[in-house]
């Protein structure tokens, strides 16, 4: 007996050390403790600083643009800085995405969709997607004219509220407009602008990025703890709040496969997928689930960011009166008073577009991106980066990084025109869409969408805060994303008649 517990005791000891010990050449951080990793250090600094992104950035001032972590099982990178995260970008072994727990859970315990897969499947559904997608007006004349429609209908309901003097929750005003827009690609139909259903889902899909942090937390290093705590590890909250996003799309799912002509109907994505799976020769990533996880992803991906970066670009506004005032001259110069920009006076409208460029720059909706997996052992500088280590960009580095921006912190649109105020111009360390192979796919859609809404919306009202003197918070409320914290406003009307022409 007591051999065996000694033998026991012996490969306990081997197993610690082993555990925490780092590979060799392993980026610089924090000590390593056996099982749990840097976990108490990486919680305590949590505590510290309450956001993630924050945190992180805490951690490169003190080891390098390169530093390492071990969170429980899972080897952790964090990447900052401009060379650092300019050679991550360039070399195909950072491309796959984390297989663990937290990241399965969304799809049904299986890597689905195109958002956290990987490898040959992911290829061929990123690619159906793209090009279903395209093929449905993506980026074409069409999609142009339901944007602007759109847009239209979001003013004429704002304004609504404007003749009445209520006020009005900014925060998440432009939640419906932006999700109809991905919503027609995804299903072929919009949604009423005041559908209560509607509010109720935007407001899941918010809630379900913020129960947990880009990492996966302490969920995706011990699963099993989802027994002990349910609620705390973010388990419980994450399952329910994805159940009846899973309820919403298989119910719709369900009414376009009941058309009679669903094998023939391309006007959707979810109708053309429906009619790949009836061919004969299919590639064996096709299936019931993987378009469940398709749309998830589209539906939540697609949404998210864009109606933050919004909110969060209306908070800004009223806390800087002066670009407001000069964003309306160079709108009535260009638009005049009688009608709402349109697509095609976004040339035209330089200081617009860097002030939305400002506005996604200075919130940092998706500071860390989505995280990435090596495929295989690399070298990122001086460091070799194991085989399926998590691996993260921080974006909110390069947004605020003081050395290329001189003053980060200040609000100042001017930074992204030329001398003569008359061009937008293009910074290596602004990158909100991420770059390289998995950067996001719906980019284009999302900057159209972030300049018609936004240049739309400030030309059409005068926004004053909803009581007197008190302006919004710009500090956001951390998850996955960031999202503005709730605040109302009221809206007066600016201009003389407005239309768009279609």
């Amino acid at each position: 007996m007591w051999q065996n517990l000694i033998a026991v005791i012996i490969f306990v000891v081997i197993y610690c050390l082993r555990d925490a010990r780092k590979p060799q050449f392993y980026p610089p951080g924090p000590n390593w403790l056996p099982l749990v990793g840097c976990g108490v250090y990486v919680f305590n600094l949590m505590k510290r600083f309450n956001f993630y992104h924050l945190m992180w950035h805490d951690l490169a001032r003190r080891f390098g643009s390169v530093v390492g972590l071990k969170l429980g099982r899972d080897r952790v990178v964090i990447i900052s800085g401009l060379e650092a995260v300019r050679e991550f970008y360039s070399k195909d072994e950072f491309n796959g995405r984390p297989n663990g727990f937290f990241f399965r859970v969304r799809s049904f315990n299986k890597r689905l969709g195109v958002v956290f897969t990987d490898g040959e499947e992911w290829e061929v559904q990123r690619r159906f997607s793209v090009r279903t997608l395209k093929l449905l007006g993506m980026g074409k004349t069409g999609m142009v004219s339901n944007l602007e429609k759109e847009s239209d209908d979001l003013i004429q309901h704002f304004r609504k509220f404007s003749r009445t003097q209520k006020t009005i929750n900014m925060h998440n005003a432009f939640d419906i407009a932006v999700l109809n827009v991905i919503w027609t690609l995804i299903a072929g139909k919009r949604f009423h602008l005041g559908d209560k259903r509607l509010e109720w889902i935007t407001g899941t899909i918010h809630k379900s990025f913020r129960v947990i942090d880009m990492s996966g937390g302490v969920l995706n290093q011990l699963p099993c703890v989802r027994y002990i705590c349910p609620v705390k590890s973010g388990f419980a909250p994450l399952v329910r709040l994805l159940k009846p996003l899973w309820d919403f799309l298989e119910n719709t799912i369900k009414v376009i496969a009941s058309r009679s002509n669903a094998a023939e109907d391309y006007d959707c994505l979810i109708s053309s997928y429906l009619r790949e799976l009836q061919k004969d020769e299919l590639h064996p990533s096709f299936s019931y689930e993987q378009l469940l996880c398709v749309c998830l992803d589209l539906f939540q991906a697609g949404s998210e960011t864009t109606s933050n970066t919004l909110g969060f670009g209306v908070a800004y506004m009223l806390h800087h009166p002066e670009v407001v005032s000069k964003m309306h001259q160079e709108l009535d110069n260009v638009v005049g008073r009688y009608r709402l920009p349109l697509l095609r006076d976004r040339p035209y409208l330089p200081y617009t577009e860097a002030v939305i460029c400002e506005i996604q720059r200075m919130s940092n909706v998706a500071p860390l991106a989505i995280a990435h997996r090596t495929v295989s052992p690399v070298q990122l500088g001086t460091y070799l980066i194991p085989e399926n280590t998590i691996t993260m960009v921080s974006l909110y580095s390069l947004h605020m990084d003081k050395a290329y921006w001189g003053d980060p912190e200040t609000f100042r649109p001017e930074r992204f025109l030329n001398e003569t105020g008359t061009q937008v111009i293009q910074h290596e360390c602004f990158l909100p869409f991420g770059a390289g192979k998995r950067r996001c796919l719906g980019e284009s859609l999302a900057k159209s969408n972030l300049f018609l809404f936004f240049a739309s919306f400030m030309h059409a009202f005068i926004v004053e805060p909803a009581v007197d003197g008190q302006l919004p918070q710009l500090e956001g409320i951390d998850g996955i994303t960031l999202s503005p914290k709730p605040y109302r406003v009221f809206l007066k009307e600016r201009l003389i008649y407005w239309t768009h022409k279609h």
